[in-house]
């Protein structure tokens, strides 16, 4: 019997196909990782009777990185980034373990088949996962196909069987390209984002953003939004006048008529067609009076651009929260892959059958029963991307079901299937020609005969009109009303996010994968402001930043250079262009634009100068610094970071916190006045040296440590003097007392937001010197109030350790850090100190039946 190992992009879509093809006799456990699952069921694959496994990987197995001393900002010039540094194939999340768990999963298989998702980047995750598990799988003998492809659109049973029964191969075309896309972006965008953000950083304070980026397709995006601001800027308005007029067709009513002229530019002028026209008394149709049937066509079929400018204009979604959900409706099987540039539906694609699933739909099912009962139209014929078939509908949904967003963007999906299976919308126009005096004038009426599509896309309706009186050539009408009205040209508006994706998918920046994260990087940059409306309004420093590009060089900005490296990453995926030469063209263009760029830095930088503070001018004293014992300035403007103006030095410091002066205690190492890094009442605190955070003191320190990790053997905020025991979750922690946090006394773990609270209104917590027998964790010695101690017997003094001491057991509690972001820093140092246990885990050996034991419980938990 043959291993068949199967593998799809998501946990969801691995547990929904296993359980099609399976016809849900399968059995499932959990992989090693803890995130995958695997599904396993038997049957017959390529005529031969098989067990197969079904499990996941969880979006891209691998990423691209520098190695080694090329990660370091300050140690690499950036101008090596194009060719000399080399770059490697990391895990994406090495928490995850996603290669060992596949090579696991994969061991002794015979086949495996990949059923990632049908796009390019689909593709780059199967050959990612075919060198993770290809080693340790079978050898074929012989000639024998062991690599087999499934191609799906949709998560339905004929969809998922259809692909099983047509399985081809990887292709490898298009996983290079993607490969090209990925390492063209790192080393031009890591090259430009560093040299500009250290330049500028250094010398301005109040930029306000965290990392002054650049990228091929984000600058661009950027480029877009801020055109639109110059035009605004510049825009002068003019004042123009137009003729209006108003016959009387009966008593009691009136009809308004344009003006065949429009507007004139000209007072005088205007003025003069006011008089002629005032002269006459009446109104005369003219010509014959003009009926003409008109159509207004259906909606081409959904591709996922025209989904993202829906859900921005109609449905006030960003972009990427659009495309998140569209991905979860998919996943869950409501929707096809909404990743899609086609517009046409292929022959073969079974319209009637998606259209029954909606009949039982209060909102639609009258307007479904009746296009099945008298005929569906055919789709109008779109773009045929040869990717996935239009976004579609797979299956009924209602309101309580999905909820929220979720259902008003599966709604909208919905709507528009159905509108591209309806008839057109048909209309009379009625259109009637006057004359008052030589100036001619028109009045235009529409009346809809048959609604069509526009049922079911109310929003699309022809609005109604007054209705036209019946008349003749020659008929005269009494002229109600006629006057001249000034107006004033008024400037565009600021660029809607439906209006940028336009531009970006005519310009050809972006796919319309990555469309929405351009969008959103602009946005978290501090580089535009989403308005009412999702108007993009460009920042200071986004506006000061382009019109810097312009400066230098504008094809940094222009869409014109990345639209061209689209192109021939698209010839690469069509096997018609060579990665390597690709590769080597496009960097060797940007290296030339990146060195003329930092010899002209300057011209951007006179920009800059006008429009923001240098960081002596910028921040507010704090602390002193240990060199000139001068007042630092703290500069609370993304990043955080102290300057000091006599010596012109820049110390960066902890994000995402706030930061405030340490009981005015000086490190003993370099006399900087320590200050004190905090994320909130509920989450983590420790005190930090300036100097030695971004100068670390001892070899065994990385850049970025605070005094919770420093190993200086004798100074009393050192992890040596406040280190208690290894962390209870991870492995490279070790737990601090936080000295501050009394009297809600707690301790935290060094590298992760684990937080343990203990001894509650304790007058004094001190880390002994003394270390457990059971556990080798440091002894704690803990005086309570005398009205609140929690002893036994009335005692107010005792010492013992955290997770072993019984009389400690109960004043002990885990939790996790109210963090406002992901992890402040990086820096995954050595454990050091004292504490730091032999190999268990604080508590490991109280017994977790103990309900009382929380420590115990939770460390066998995560044991």
């Amino acid at each position: 019997m043959k291993t068949v190992l199967m593998v799809a992009e998501k946990p969801s879509l691995a547990q929904s196909i296993a359980k099609i093809l399976s016809r849900g006799n399968m059995s499932s456990r959990k992989g090693l990782n803890g995130a995958c699952s695997v599904h396993e069921y038997t049957g017959s694959f390529v005529g031969q009777s098989a067990h197969f496994k079904m499990t996941s990987v969880c979006g891209h197995v691998m990423t691209l990185d520098f190695i080694g001393k090329y990660n370091s900002w300050d140690k690499v010039d950036p101008a090596e980034l194009f060719s000399k540094a080399p770059t490697e194939k990391k895990e994406a999340n090495p928490k995850l373990t996603m290669v060992k768990f596949l090579q696991v999963e994969g061991r002794g298989c015979d086949c495996i088949v990949l059923w990632l998702d049908c796009d390019k980047e689909g593709e780059n995750i199967c050959f990612e996962v075919l060198d993770a598990v290809l080693p340790v799988m079978n050898k074929p003998r012989g000639t024998e196909r062991t690599i087999y492809r499934a191609k799906f659109s949709s998560i339905t049973e004929t969809d998922i069987c259809s692909a099983m029964n047509h399985l081809g191969e990887p292709n490898r075309n298009e996983a290079l390209s993607v490969d090209a896309r990925q390492e063209l972006d790192l080393r031009i965008g890591c090259a430009f984002t560093r040299f500009q953000t250290k330049y500028f950083q250094g010398k301005y304070g109040n930029l306000d953003s965290s990392l002054i980026s650049f990228g091929p397709c984000q600058t661009p995006t950027l480029g877009f939004c801020v055109e639109r601001h110059d035009k605004i800027q510049s825009f002068k308005p003019e004042t123009y006048w137009v003729l209006q007029a108003k016959v009387n067709p009966e008593k009691e009513s009136s009809l308004t008529l344009d003006w065949d002229r429009v507007r004139v530019f000209d007072r005088e002028i205007a003025q003069m067609f006011l008089n002629i026209t005032k002269m006459a008394k009446e109104a005369k149709v003219v010509e014959s009076v003009s009926k003409k049937e008109k159509v207004k066509q259906r909606p081409l079929a959904l591709n996922t651009v025209e989904m993202l400018r829906v859900a921005s204009a109609a449905l006030g979604m960003g972009p990427q929260h659009a495309m998140q959900i569209a991905e979860r409706l998919y996943t869950q099987g409501y929707i096809s892959y909404p990743r899609t540039e086609t517009t046409h539906y292929p022959e073969n694609f079974d319209l009637k059958g998606c259209l029954r699933q909606q009949a039982n739909n209060p909102y639609w099912a009258e307007t479904v029963k009746a296009l099945l009962s008298e005929g569906i139209n055919r789709p109008r014929k779109g773009h045929d991307a040869g990717d996935h078939p239009p976004i579609t509908p797979m299956r009924a949904a209602t309101e309580a079901e999905l909820g929220g967003d979720g259902w008003r963007l599966y709604e909208y999906i919905t709507r528009h299937f159905i509108a591209t299976v309806s008839a057109d919308c048909k209309f009379l126009q009625t259109t009637i020609s006057f004359s008052i005096g030589p100036e001619r004038f028109t009045c235009i009426g529409k009346l809809v005969t048959s609604p069509g599509f526009t049922e079911i896309m109310p929003w699309q309706s022809i609005p109604l009109e007054e209705s036209l009186p019946h008349c003749e050539k020659g008929d005269l009408f009494p002229i109600g009303e006629i006057k001249l009205v000034e107006k004033q040209t008024s400037p565009p508006d600021y660029l809607t996010e439906a209006e940028l994706i336009t531009l970006m998918e005519k310009h050809g920046i972006g796919t319309d994968a990555s469309i929405p994260v351009h969008i959103n990087n602009i946005c978290q940059r501090n580089y535009v402001t989403v308005e009412s409306g999702r108007r993009l309004k460009p920042t200071n420093l986004g506006i000061v930043l382009v019109h810097g590009y312009y400066k230098i060089d504008a094809e940094l900005v222009l869409p014109t250079i990345r639209s061209a490296v689209e192109k021939q990453l698209n010839l690469i995926a069509l096997g018609k262009a060579n990665y390597h030469q690709v590769l080597e063209h496009t960097l060797d263009i940007f290296k030339r634009k990146f060195h003329y760029f930092v010899d002209s830095i300057a011209g951007m930088d006179e920009l800059m100068e006008v429009s923001f503070s240098p960081l002596a001018a910028t921040g507010k004293p704090l602390s002193r610094c240990g060199k000139c014992h001068r007042f630092m300035k703290y500069i609370q403007a993304k990043p955080s970071r102290l300057h000091c103006s006599h010596c012109d030095d820049t110390y960066s410091l902890p994000q995402n916190g706030t930061i405030k002066l340490y009981k005015e205690l000086r490190c003993p190492l370099d006399d900087f006045e320590l200050v004190l890094w905090s994320s909130g009442s509920r989450g983590k605190s420790y005190p930090l040296c300036p100097y030695c955070y971004n100068h670390p003191p001892f070899r065994d320190m990385k850049k970025g440590m605070g005094c919770n990790e420093c190993t200086h053997p004798t100074c009393q905020h050192s992890l040596s003097m406040l280190g208690i025991g290894q962390c209870v979750e991870c492995e490279n922690g070790v737990l601090v007392l936080d000295s501050t946090s009394g009297p809600k006394w707690k301790m935290a773990c060094n590298k992760c937001n684990v937080i343990v609270h203990f001894f509650e209104n304790a007058h004094k917590v001190r880390v002994s010197p003394e270390t457990c027998d059971l556990c080798d964790a440091a002894l704690v010695d803990v005086d309570f109030n005398k009205a609140k101690s929690p002893l036994p017997g009335d005692e107010t003094q005792h010492s013992g350790c955290v997770f072993c001491d019984p009389v400690f057991q109960d004043l002990v509690e885990l939790k996790h850090a109210a963090m406002r972001h992901p992890m402040h820093r990086g820096g995954q140092g050595k454990r050091q100190g004292r504490g730091r246990g032999k190999g268990r885990r604080p508590g490991g050996r109280l017994n977790p039946k103990k309900p009382k034991d929380k420590m115990a419980a939770l460390a066998a938990y995560f044991v």
